[in-house]
């Protein structure tokens, strides 16, 4: 650290500790907000605070949300016989941006008793398929048998996102054509 230009490096270190940007991009970023446009140093400023303030877990289906349930959550006009189980609430985004479905969601943050619970109570009111879109990978497979083996008794049936998406890639790393495809071609889980 240079001697007065605390507040500088400490932005620097802010910035690098965002996915995919290293020091030199950090570098980069934080002298142009500071030098180069202060205006929309400080728009970016104020959208995250108001953003961090704001947004929170759809308590339905932990989506991201500015309000107790997302507006997905109280769409009346969506299928409400499909539930699309996701790793996060950015897989919900991903989605959503690309109109690729039109039922209803649940982020599987964990698999504690209560998330079973909660999913149990969702799908036995009224859905038909429950859709995994989950990253493919062994361990993702056996999260799959065992919510499968959990909802077994709600006669439902159990489909997983097409192998359009590499295995190990997330969602938002997949190019809309692979997504489109893997979301329309999906297979039994």
């Amino acid at each position: 650290m240079k001697k007065g230009l605390e507040k500088f490096d400490n932005l620097v270190e802010a910035l690098s500790s965002l996915p995919s940007v290293g020091k030199k991009s950090a570098l980069r970023f934080a002298y142009h907000l500071i030098l180069n446009d202060n205006f929309n140093a400080m728009k970016i400023s104020n959208a995250i605070e108001s953003a961090v303030r704001s947004i929170r877990s759809c308590e339905r289906c932990g989506g991201l949300s500015e309000h107790e349930v997302c507006d997905i959550c109280l769409d009346d006009r969506r299928d409400n016989s499909k539930l699309c189980i996701t790793e996060s609430a950015k897989d919900i985004l991903v989605l959503e941006e690309n109109n690729l479905y039109d039922g209803f969601y649940f982020v599987l943050n964990d698999l504690e008793e209560n998330t079973v619970v909660k999913l149990k109570e969702i799908v036995s009111k009224g859905i038909n398929e429950v859709i995994f879109a989950l990253t493919p990978s062994l361990s993702n497979d056996a999260v799959i048998l065992f919510i499968e083996d959990k909802l077994k008794d709600l006669n439902v049936d159990f489909t997983k996102i097409a192998q359009g998406v590499p295995t190990g890639v997330h969602l938002e790393n997949v190019d809309m054509l692979s997504l489109s495809k893997a979301i329309n071609l999906r297979t039994k889980a």
